[in-house]
């Protein structure tokens, strides 16, 4: 009887209906193509003009010599910085915001400004990075471009991103792991050190490569602190190479060595970004 009443409540579609929904379906796809076009033309463009030109070399040898070592060492040097220095505060920031103070008028003031700073423009960071940083050491300390104030720079850019994603992060953690914690007696920085961040962890790893992968592309702050050198950089204080900074120094060369360079560079940069957003991806699949 269930069963013939189901049977007679599922109706099938009524002709205009059935031409309308397919319809619909077919002006989706469409328009999702129109979206992906610009995106697919890009990501041809760069691999068909500088796959060809990827050499073993280029990964030993800096600009000056056709190659982009320095470059590459740049990045990675800026970003550990970078790392070093926004992780450990934005998980610290995320934590006191989720576990200490969650309904409090200091949460809601510092979750403001963290909002604020994730939209302000990247080049605006470059030049109070310049006016904090590069003309204070220049006075003080007589050094002024060099890998610690871009690592700085990109450090600001990315603080806000780990903050906000550990917030909400730990607060998807289950409350009864919560209550289990205190139920046998652990204190709450027990609770949070063995309980909370270890369960989302797989999270938390997905927010910070996503910061990275923001941080490993920027240009605008470089210009105002790390600067360009074609060589290889000294020291942590010295101007120091980038592989952005070196596409946009060198996109215009009219020299085709240069141009090739610019394009192979643009490949590999693309290609680290790809990386680390797969493997965003990876852990946020295992953090669900």
């Amino acid at each position: 009887m269930k069963n013939s009443q189901t049977t007679k409540l599922i109706t099938p579609l009524s002709p205009l209906r059935s031409l309308f929904d397919r319809g619909m379906t077919v002006l989706a796809l469409i328009l999702t193509i129109i979206g992906m076009s610009p995106l697919i033309s890009v990501l041809w463009n760069i691999i068909s003009k500088g796959l060809p030109g990827l050499t073993a070399t280029m990964f030993s040898k800096p600009i000056i010599d056709e190659g982009f070592a320095n470059a590459v060492v740049g990045t990675l040097t800026m970003i550990t910085i970078a790392s070093l220095l926004s992780i450990p505060i934005g998980i610290a920031t995320g934590i006191y915001l989720a576990e200490y103070a969650p309904d409090s008028k200091i949460n809601r003031t510092i979750k403001f400004l963290n909002t604020i700073l994730t939209g302000v423009p990247s080049i605006v960071v470059g030049i109070f990075t310049y006016d904090a940083v590069v003309l204070t050491s220049k006075k003080l300390f007589d050094f002024s471009y060099s890998a610690l104030a871009g690592g700085i720079a990109l450090a600001i850019l990315m603080l806000p991103i780990i903050a906000l994603t550990t917030e909400e992060v730990l607060k998807l953690v289950p409350t009864n792991l919560r209550l289990a914690s205190s139920g046998l007696g652990g204190s709450r920085f027990q609770m949070i050190a063995r309980v909370i961040l270890p369960t989302a962890l797989p999270a938390l790893v997905t927010g910070v490569l996503l910061a990275i992968s923001r941080g490993i592309g920027e240009t605008a702050p470089l210009l105002f602190t790390a600067l360009f050198t074609q060589d290889w950089a000294d020291n942590l204080l010295s101007p120091t190479a980038s592989l952005p900074i070196l596409i946009f120094n060198l996109y215009n060369d009219p020299d085709p060595v240069k141009n090739q360079l610019v394009w192979t560079a643009s490949f590999f940069l693309l290609s680290i970004v790809l990386l680390i957003n797969i493997s965003a991806r990876l852990f946020s699949s295992r953090a669900r």
